[in-house]
Parts: structure tokens; sequence; C-alpha cells
């Protein structure tokens, strides 16, 4: 009778793949912490996000795969997660304590980025990552306004700027260091000057992901983030109509110019189900978004239906997948938070899956 062991452990656990990393999760450096108690068996899984949409199928599987080993009588399977630390690009410095950075972005004005991205970070924080959002829409910034936290200005603490924190969200932004009524005339170099500010001169702390609201187009705030920080990857917020998919066709290119992965496609205001029929009606055409994503290659994140319970939230500064939990824009959200995850685990684990490919 073969004695049990961490090995005999580890190597059953290797039929466990990754469907993203397409590894085994052993291999991957997954499995933690095992220890074996005469026949009690306990170990965690610590995944690459917190919002895994296949942690509770992993767990059910490891925990059968040890519970049919021999000489095992219990197994205790503990879920965890540490999200990867981004690739270094160029010579950029990253954010001490940062991991992340996404950058939401968008071809045109109108289309709910800002939205999205405000969505997108809480949707994150709520799944258990430590999130901030850094509102670089310098001309029009209004995350305090979708967040509720209003336009008091931030704590200074040992020479550093504390952001302000709503619903499990760190964030910055121009409208709480300028009056709310003052217009915000700023050229080129002004603009790279505030960016490098709300980058260093603010305690972000320890962050999974710092979400960037950048402002529409592809002008020099885009190009100041990219030239300034390591930005592990840019979500692409359009809507159906075309007028708005050439505009972020630009947005691809230039993202592309400057070296940032295009994590993928969310497509805002896909279609409308009317309450009182459930009738269907796409407002502002259909399929613009996975068009565009299959013409360059890239995710669909998700497409996000139109619903008064978006707009109000963002008016009252509680976003909807904190005041409408069951709604089917906050399921649409959520979900394309953990597509977004997946991608930038995915872009953050590439090096180490060359090496492991090389070493095989």
């Amino acid at each position: 009778m073969s004695q049990l062991s961490e090995v005999i452990i580890l190597d059953s656990l290797k039929q466990i793949i990754d469907p993203d990393l397409r590894k085994d999760i052993v291999t991957l450096g997954f499995v933690r912490d095992v220890v074996i108690n005469d026949g009690d068996v306990s170990f965690r899984i610590v995944l690459t996000t917190p919002a895994c949409p296949v942690k509770d199928q992993m767990q059910e599987q490891a925990q059968q795969i040890v519970s049919g080993l021999e000489g095992v009588s219990s197994v205790n399977v503990t879920m965890d997660s540490e999200v990867p630390q981004g690739r270094g690009i160029a010579n950029n410095v990253a954010i001490p304590g940062v991991k992340n950075i996404i950058a939401v972005s968008s071809g045109k004005g109108g289309v709910g980025k800002s939205t999205v991205a405000v969505n997108l970070a809480v949707a994150l924080a709520q799944d258990g990552a430590k999130v901030g959002i850094m509102d670089a829409d310098v001309y029009g910034p209004n995350i305090p306004l979708m967040l509720g936290t209003g336009y008091d200005q931030p704590e200074i603490e040992n020479g550093q700027l504390k952001p302000i924190e709503a619903y499990g969200v760190k964030m910055i932004s121009m409208a709480v260091l300028v009056p709310p009524d003052k217009p915000m005339i700023l050229r080129g170099p002004m603009l790279h000057g505030v960016i490098r500010q709300f980058l260093t001169d603010v305690n972000w702390g320890e962050l999974d992901y710092l979400i960037v609201d950048m402002p529409p187009g592809t002008g020099d705030v885009q190009l100041s983030l990219a030239q300034l920080v390591p930005v592990q990857g840019a979500v692409l917020v359009t809507t159906p109509q075309e007028v708005s998919l050439a505009d972020v066709r630009r947005a691809v290119k230039m993202f592309e110019t400057v070296n940032v992965p295009v994590l993928g496609v969310v497509e805002n205001m896909s279609y409308f189900i009317a309450p009182d029929t459930g009738t269907r009606y796409e407002i502002f055409g259909k399929g613009g978004g996975e068009k565009l994503a299959a013409e360059y290659g890239l995710n669909m994140l998700g497409q996000i239906p139109l619903g008064l319970e978006v707009r109000e939230g963002g008016d009252q500064g509680k976003p909807v997948v904190v005041s409408a939990p069951d709604s089917p824009q906050t399921q649409a959200l959520k979900k394309a938070a953990e597509e977004v995850a997946r991608q930038v685990s995915i872009e953050a684990m590439k090096p180490e899956l060359v090496i492991l490919t090389r070493a095989k």
C-alpha cells in the first residue's frame, strides 16, 4: 500500500486545467500549503483573480480527486486569490503597490464610458479585489458624482493625497481638486503634469486593479498615461451604431501604437427590453461591438442593456451594481468585470506561460 504524500496529492491535482491559461494548476503554482494529518488533507488553491467564474467548479473537482486517493479520510480545499503583478512595459515606472492599471476608453463621448468604468470598479471590489479608480477625464470629471462622494477635497498624508473611498473603491478626480463650476482649461504639457500627479502624488496603497477613466478620443491624456506607467490593458467602450464604431477603430490603432494591449470591447446600450411587454428593441443597431471585436481579433467582454436603473444610479451616486443588484444591467456588468479580470490575468501570466512552455 502506497503511503499518502504531498507528491501523490500534487500529482493527482495535475488533472485540473485552468481554462484560460491552459496549464494544470500544479504547474502554474496555484496549489499551496498542503497539509497531511493521518488521512485528513487540506490545501489552498490560489487563483489569479477573485472574480474567477470557475472557482466553485475547480474546488469541487479538487475535492473529488483527492477524496478518491487511497488513505484519504477527509479533504478541506480553501479557495483563495492573488492577482498577479502586471508586466512592465519599456522604461515606465510602476506605481508602488499597484499591480495592474486598466484604461477604460472610448473613441467618442456619450457612450457611457464613465458609467461602465465605475461599475466595473465596484463590481471587482464586490468580488473581493482591491480597486482604485482614477478620473483622468479632466475636461468632464464626473466620477465623484457617480460614486456619491461629493466634491470635498481629499486629505493630505505625508505629502501625498489620500484617495476618497466609496463602495470599497479608492478614487481621485480633478473634480475634487477644482471647484465644480470652474472650467478645465488645460493644454498638453499641463495634462501630462496632472496625470503624473494622479499617479505619483496619490497614496493608492495596495491595489489589485487601478481603473483609469480616460477622456473620449485619442489625445494627450492617453499618450501621457502610456508614457508614464505600464498599462496592463485597455477596455474599449462603444455603442452598436457605426458612428461610434468608427471612432473606436481609431482608439484600437492608438493603443497598438503605444504598445498597450486591448483587453476587449464592452458594448453599452446594446438593447432595450420593454418592462411592460418584455419585447427587445435594438435602438442603436445590432451586432456592432461583435463586428468590431471580430474585425480586430478582440474579446467581446460584455453587452450592457439600456435601463433606467443605470441612469438613476449614476445620478444618485449609487452605481447600478449596488442599487439594482438583480437587474439585467448589473448581471451584464458583473460578467464584464469577470471577463476583464480574466484577460488581465492572462496578460500578466504570459511571460510565465512562455517559460513553462520552453521548459517542457
